[in-house]
């Protein structure tokens, strides 16, 4: 019996944005979901802005114009937040 892998195909096919996460589905149907706090310009903007996006980059990236933000598909791969960042420090009881 054979093994064949299928080829990944990292291209976007659809984003979506809940009040809390950014979920990124891929042309192999593979689904990324990240945190929206880790895109501090996607976490406060409106509904209707995080939904007014577009592919870019030959298919492997996402600009939404109205915020001037740009995400790839290898960053969200690699699970890199956004250089602006600041991960939330809990203080221990």
């Amino acid at each position: 019996m054979g093994i064949f892998a299928l080829a990944a195909d990292e291209r976007v096919a659809n984003v979506r944005c809940s009040e809390d996460s950014l979920a990124v589905d891929l042309m192999d149907g593979r689904t990324i979901i990240v945190p929206l706090a880790w895109y501090p310009r996607l976490l406060r903007a409106t509904p209707d802005q995080r939904n007014h996006w577009r592919v870019s980059g030959g298919g492997y990236g996402i600009h939404w114009s109205d915020l001037d933000e740009d995400l790839s598909t290898e960053g969200l791969l690699r699970g890199a937040p956004a250089p602006d960042f600041t991960p939330t420090v809990f203080e221990q009881p």
